[in-house]
């Protein structure tokens, strides 16, 4: 039997300052708590049904199996926040935010003011996707452990990391590329990137903000052939991350 304590913490990381002050944070779903398994972090706690234990029994070993519950599908979807993950459920301890260092032969995405959890799970995702790794984020981006920002992912969080801080500071001490996305600049389609530089993609309503334009070196956009005013920031950094891969 799960304890009411144990079940109430969990449901608990819900919530920002919980997560921050535990240093925890929830995995949904099997898809996601299979590649948290493989990942290296550190896992608290499992709870899973019977048929995602029976399927996925590989998972019974000696390093996490005293780490495992079986609950059922109704337990799962009262602690989670998605109705869809109702197999399995995992905490995880999250990674302390340390300064990512960008290798002058790498590509790397900036994130000034991404609010929209859902936004920046999916660019988690396509990160992962186009092989990027590193994620440098303001303080105002949402908090990377976010569930939506985790179930988005559908797993990649386990591949990409994330550093946040102060944008200026870290982009006027960097040396190479910085490339950011506009409205008005030069047209994504016929720039000759090469594979290595920061993107800067900005806020879903404001973009870019001044304090870090004034840092980007290149200004790029995608061309407008309809009259949709803008593209979602997933799927523009979806369409650059292409034209940089494919150049």
């Amino acid at each position: 039997m799960i304890s009411n304590t144990l079940l109430k913490d969990i449901k608990s990381l819900q919530l920002k300052k919980n997560r921050q002050q535990r240093q925890q944070f929830l995995v949904e779903g099997a898809k996601s708590v299979l590649e948290l398994i493989e990942s290296d972090f550190i896992i608290e706690h499992i709870l899973c049904t019977d048929e995602f234990f029976e399927k996925y029994s590989h998972i019974n070993n000696t390093l996490i199996n005293n780490k495992i519950d079986l609950i059922t599908e109704k337990q799962i979807e009262k602690l989670g926040s998605f109705k869809s993950n109702s197999l399995a459920l995992a905490v995880a301890h999250t990674k302390p935010n340390v300064p990512l260092i960008i290798e002058n032969n790498e590509l790397a995405l900036v994130l000034d003011d991404v609010r929209d959890p859902g936004n920046l799970g999916t660019i988690i995702r396509i990160a992962d996707w186009y092989g990027i790794n590193k994620i440098i984020a303001s303080k105002t981006t949402t908090d990377q452990y976010n569930p939506k920002v985790i179930s988005s992912t559908m797993g990649s969080f386990t591949r990409v990391d994330m550093f946040y801080t102060h944008l200026p500071d870290f982009l006027e001490k960097y040396n190479g590329n910085i490339y950011g996305a506009f409205m008005e600049g030069e047209n994504i389609h016929n720039t000759k990137t090469i594979e290595k530089g920061l993107v800067v993609m900005g806020n879903e309503s404001n973009g870019i903000s001044i304090e870090i334009e004034r840092l980007v070196n290149k200004k790029l956009t995608i061309p407008k052939f309809g009259r949709a005013e803008s593209l979602n920031v997933a799927v523009a950094t979806a369409v650059i991350l292409d034209n940089f891969r494919s150049s």
